[in-house]
């Protein structure tokens, strides 16, 4: 089970709300176990999940396009359809469980559109009163104004952030997601150093990174691989510039296993680095480090941001500073908290974070350290393999 229940029955329960929509892919996802194709290909598409305070069995509302994917994946609740799709049925043919399961859905009733259906669950279930968190960022403009339309009693409440703090508190089948996407990156990534070679592009690198992802199972989704003085760029994507003697290689990546994200940084030296790429990639491992002793349930988020970059202070890059040093994870690549210096959030038992310490110096290179880590019950596991720390590759 991904959604955690509980908390979301008690973040209903303090905002005074009946029920809550998610519109957006990740929260359809993670409230009603429901991968929406079209949502995550392209903008516009409409998929919802209605899931009550006293009615918790989720209701989707989803394309009739889409009923295969409902079908095959199976998530239990209700499921209403909406707008005109044909598939024909052999009729001498004994169908699978997954295609009866597909006729019975064709049987159901058709809505015109996606807030027809959503405003009848509603009333239904909820009343035509009810006041409803909504996930604002996921429904048309278009779409909101046909709800309030058809449902003027209702009071509707953003609630995208609502959303994001009920998924910062991971469940068990989540982190073993995340468990596993991290190892995914780290051999993907393990596997692009181990064919580094003198004349190889960043392009290569990353077809071997990416490759070695999918033979994994996992989707690639972030690729940052740059060689040198590219690797300065914070946002770096792979080109034809090949690899020299003494170049930093830094890897910013991710991917995705069952619908959950990776993030993670690590550098390497092509050669023999110098003493600065030394010195500096030392203090930048250290902050990370220092999240490693002291992330415990009850630590300030703001205390950790601190002791973070006082600790790259302290030990090598005097000028170190950072807007933040990190951020949960989860089903979205950005999950709350964000470790930053003015957050009032604190660290809770079961939160998933990255805690990294990116540099980016032009004209000299970017090094940066991020790691993955569960917060326990009295401390923290680092979900990583490897402990970060800067690899010489032979040349």
């Amino acid at each position: 089970m991904l959604l955690n229940a509980p908390r979301a029955a008690t973040t209903m329960q303090d905002n005074g709300l009946d029920a809550l929509i998610a519109t957006t892919p990740e929260n359809v996802l993670y409230l009603g176990g429901y991968w929406a194709m079209s949502q995550w290909v392209r903008r516009g598409p409409q998929a919802y999940v209605l899931y009550g305070r006293t009615k918790p069995e989720p209701c989707i509302i989803t394309s009739t396009s889409l009923l295969d994917l409902v079908s095959d994946q199976n998530p239990g609740g209700e499921v209403r359809r909406f707008s005109y799709f044909r598939t024909d049925v052999d009729p001498s043919a004994t169908l699978s469980a997954e295609d009866q399961r597909q006729v019975a859905l064709f049987s159901q009733p058709e809505y015109k559109g996606p807030v027809e259906a959503l405003a009848a669950a509603i009333t239904e279930s909820f009343g035509a009163s009810a006041r409803i968190g909504i996930d604002e960022l996921g429904i048309t403009p278009q779409a909101m104004e046909e709800l309030i339309a058809r449902l003027p009693q209702a009071t509707f409440v953003r609630a995208f952030k609502l959303f994001e703090t009920i998924r910062a508190i991971k469940m068990p089948e989540e982190i073993a997601r995340l468990r596993q996407a991290c190892s995914i990156t780290e051999q993907s990534i393990d596997r692009a150093l181990g064919a580094a070679a003198e004349g190889m592009t960043e392009l290569e690198m990353a077809r071997v990174f990416h490759s070695t992802t999918t033979s994994l199972d996992g989707v690639p989704v972030t690729g940052c691989i740059g060689f040198g003085d590219r690797s300065a760029m914070s946002n770096v994507q792979p080109s034809s510039r090949p690899l020299r003697r003494g170049d930093v290689i830094r890897f910013d990546v991710g991917c995705r296993y069952k619908h959950y994200r990776s993030d993670i940084s690590r550098i390497a030296s092509f050669g023999e680095p110098t003493a600065k790429v030394r010195d500096y990639h030392n203090a930048l491992w250290l902050g990370v480090q220092r999240a490693h002793e002291i992330a415990r349930p009850g630590l300030r988020v703001a205390t950790l941001f601190n002791e973070v970059v006082d600790t790259v202070r302290r030990n090598g890059i005097p000028h170190y500073e950072r807007s933040h040093v990190g951020h949960g994870i989860g089903i979205d690549g950005y999950d709350p908290p964000n470790i930053a210096a003015d957050s009032g959030d604190v660290l809770q038992e079961n939160m998933v974070v990255c805690v990294e310490t990116p540099y980016y110096e032009l004209g000299f290179a970017g090094l940066q350290v991020e790691d993955m880590i569960l917060v326990t019950s009295d401390g923290s596991e680092s979900l990583m393999a490897r402990d970060g720390r800067l690899r010489v590759l032979p040349t």
